[in-house]
């Protein structure tokens, strides 16, 4: 059994684009992380990426994971496992 999913992107119907309204803007980074994160994209991209731009991303997650989840929730939903 898979422990991730990206359904969002596979059945979301509506208008990408960021800047008309909070709906939209959360629903288009929905999309985006979604498509960005593709195992064939990333597979392609990844090299690419210097290490300053790995060293970014890597830190922006960690920044934004840190900042919104409690400990319990960064375990079950992030790393999809129970909390120690």
């Amino acid at each position: 059994m898979k422990k991730y999913s990206h359904d969002f992107v596979e059945t979301f119907d509506g208008l990408s684009g960021f800047g008309w309204d909070r709906e939209m803007d959360e629903n288009t980074v929905i999309c985006y992380l979604q498509m960005f994160s593709d195992d064939q994209l990333m597979k392609h991209l990844v090299g690419r990426l210097s290490e300053e731009e790995l060293e970014e991303i890597y830190s922006l997650i960690n920044r934004l994971l840190k900042k919104y989840l409690k400990d319990a929730e960064y375990h079950r939903l992030f790393l999809k496992e129970e909390h120690p």
